[in-house]
């Protein structure tokens, strides 16, 4: 039984880059991850692992063993899963990173449904705003906005956002609606510095897309502040449907020229480490969030004329 743990502890601990991280995902101690392969290393009388600090490297025995016992682990977590699926609950830890809007607007509010049907499922959610180095953090699935890049990767779509220019009706009443993006120069834009395209918004016309720029007194590094100063009466801002559209329609924010804007849609995706076959736990956790997200429930009616943009495909694929 220790041998079979001691093999686990060890491939997890080459996977994820660490003992720390290795441990999350096994639910124990990283001394405990240590012990199991310290001993594992002693019964065969060979050093699989050269430790530093910060960093695990194989050697040339590590890696031989490492090939032969990473075929034999995922037969035995393929065979766990089977059997799983034919007459069990899914159960056990998955490791969520995810940026505060989509945690805070949409994660976070399904959390209620979802601990109802897997009530054997324990989420641990990583709160950031940069993509963090899955294998290494030990990071089962992350919900990434935008274009992905990272060909080691296998991703599942579950929806797209949409940024939609909005103020409060306060700021409206004292400053007047924009009907035309030049009317932008004279009012107050909220602006995220350090983002592509926000001191520059985009807008459809005769010749195509063009950009107009904009400025205003506040600028704010966090799209929940910014839209928390909108709702203040302090400015025009342009954020994702899925931060303001529970404002909009509850009339604390009204959205402007948007028969022009241009919403620049972005993919929302489920990104998780390629395998044969996933646990049963996390296939749930994903099946959850194309049936909860792909119908984008946070979308606004788009306005005749205006162009929609194109809903998520709910179909698994590979990021290229």
């Amino acid at each position: 039984m220790e041998s079979s743990l001691a093999m686990l502890a060890f491939v997890r601990a080459v996977e994820c880059n660490g003992f720390t991280p290795a441990a999350r995902d096994l639910g124990v101690t990283p001394s405990a991850v240590s012990k199991l392969v310290t001993r594992l290393e002693r019964r065969l009388g060979v050093r699989l692992l050269q430790r530093s600090t910060r960093h695990l490297a194989l050697t040339a025995e590590g890696e031989l063993y490492f090939e032969r016992v990473q075929r034999i682990v995922g037969d035995i977590e393929d065979a766990e899963s089977d059997v799983m699926r034919l007459g069990g609950e899914p159960r056990g830890r998955v490791r969520i990173s995810v940026g505060t809007a989509f945690a805070t607007y949409a994660l976070v509010p399904a959390l209620p449904e979802f601990t109802a049907r897997f009530p054997e499922i324990t989420l641990d959610l990583v709160i950031t705003e940069y993509p963090v180095a899955q294998i290494e953090a030990g990071i089962d699935l992350a919900i990434r906005i935008g274009p992905l890049g990272d060909v080691n990767l296998a991703a599942r779509r579950v929806g797209d956002l949409e940024r939609v220019i909005s103020a409060a009706p306060a700021y409206l009443e004292r400053h007047g609606v924009p009907t035309k993006p030049e009317d932008l120069a004279r009012h107050n834009c909220l602006t995220l510095p350090g983002l592509a395209g926000q001191d520059e918004w985009p807008f459809r016309g005769v010749g195509g897309v063009r950009m107009v720029p904009v400025k205003g007194s506040i600028t704010v590094n966090n799209a929940e502040t910014a839209y928390e100063i909108a709702l203040l009466g302090l400015g025009i801002i342009r954020l994702s449907d899925l931060i303001v559209g529970p404002a909009i329609r509850s009339g604390r924010l009204v959205p402007v020229l948007l028969d022009v804007h241009q919403p620049e849609p972005l993919p929302l995706h489920a990104v998780y480490t390629p395998a044969r076959r996933r646990p049963p736990r996390i296939d749930a956790v994903i099946e959850f969030m194309v049936e909860k997200f792909a119908s984008v429930p946070w979308r606004l009616p788009h306005p005749v004329g205006a162009l929609p943009a194109p809903r998520g495909d709910p179909k698994a694929r590979r990021p290229r």
